[in-house]
Order: structure tokens, then C-alpha cells, then sequence
């Protein structure tokens, strides 16, 4: 689900999602994260150091190295 991405720039630096290290350019918000995963921000569930983010919160909200995300997709069905 996610990219493990091995960068030469210098601005990458490390959240952990899911239990696994992830490089991002941070500071960023957690919608420029999800989209970097190629993850659609409206179709996950987020949790971020251990609280419950509103969708509405996605592009406000700023990731910096050293943080903890859970994502969860959320999948339509029966």
C-alpha cells in the first residue's frame, strides 16, 4: 500500500505509516502524503500520533519526521 522510497534529497526524511518507515518531503500536510502514496485522501481513514483526523483536517495538518500514521482504506461492498 505504500511506497518505500530510497531519495537522494537531501528534504526526505522519515514518518512511520502503518508500522513502516516511509520517506516524505516534510514538513507536509497529510493530503500531500496520501497523494504522494497514491492513495485518494477521501477514500482513507486517518490516525496521526494516536488521534483520529477528520478528513476536513487532511490539508491542514502537517507531517513532520518522526511522526506515526495508521491508514486505513476504506473499501465499498457487500
Amino acid at each position: 500500500m505504500f511506497v518505500q522510497r530510497k531519495s537522494n534529497d537531501v528534504n526526505a526524511q522519515t514518518v512511520t505509516a502503518n508500522g513502516k518507515p516511509i520517506e516524505a518531503k516534510l514538513p507536509c500536510s497529510i493530503e500531500e502524503f496520501l497523494v504522494a502514496q497514491n492513495l485518494l485522501p477521501r477514500s482513507v481513514v486517518v490516525e496521526h500520533n494516536g488521534e483520529a483526523v477528520a478528513p476536513s483536517e487532511f490539508s491542514q495538518r502537517r507531517l513532520n519526521a518522526g511522526d506515526r500514521l495508521e491508514i486505513v482504506k476504506i473499501v465499498a461492498g457487500g
